[in-house]
């Protein structure tokens, strides 16, 4: 765990996933999984003690998801409140996406990840649990990605984990003038035919 060379929050820092040059996160051990986990955890705990309530951890795969460095790491925002995206969440829409069964393309008990039925870009999955646990989400998030890379090819993607979940957005579409400035989002691959995709990939 290093500090981000060019922060734009007041703390940011960036988890190097392996000490081996791994340029995807799909080819990740479970022992580097597993570390990864606990140096989340570990970071959130240290923030909340020095006034910053919320991290935001996410990765940024390729190019097209701002990534600027080829081998597999994440960064860690540290935030004096929930940011928006956050805090318009509610407990009604994660248990409607939890009784998505039909979307379900793996499990990791007790996770399992699930194409999101109004998702904003192609195969845009979120992965819900109950108990949510990190690193079975993880390994979970390993398993799609590698899914995703035997259907698309290595395509640039976000991830970011939310208090209880963690969504992955692929980069397979070019955010334009109606997404962005509408905010209506075209998503050109039905969700039913992206979560057979992924479970075909399996």
């Amino acid at each position: 765990m290093v500090p981000n060379l060019y922060p734009a929050f007041e703390r940011q820092e960036v988890v190097v996933h392996s000490p081996r040059h791994v340029r995807t996160f799909a080819e990740l051990t479970d022992a580097e999984l597993a570390a990864i986990a606990t140096a989340w955890a570990i970071r959130r705990r240290t923030a909340a003690t020095e006034g910053f309530p919320y991290v935001h951890a996410l990765i940024n795969e390729g190019s097209a998801a701002g990534s600027s460095l080829p081998h597999s790491h994440s960064q860690l925002v540290w935030l004096r409140e929930p940011p928006p995206e956050v805090e318009r969440e509610s407990e009604t829409g994660l248990a409607e996406l939890r009784a998505e069964t039909a979307l379900i393309v793996a499990r990791e008990d007790p996770v399992w990840a699930l194409v999101h039925p109004c998702g904003r870009l192609p195969y845009e999955t979120v992965i819900l649990g109950e108990p949510f646990e990190l690193g079975p989400a993880l390994a979970l998030l390993r398993t799609v990605v590698a899914r995703l890379r035997a259907v698309e090819g290595p395509v640039s993607w976000n991830a970011w984990l939310h208090k209880d979940h963690l969504e992955l957005v692929p980069r397979l579409s070019t955010l334009a003038g109606v997404e962005l400035g509408a905010g209506i989002y075209v998503n050109t691959v039905a969700p039913e035919d992206a979560a057979e995709a992924l479970r075909a990939a399996g």
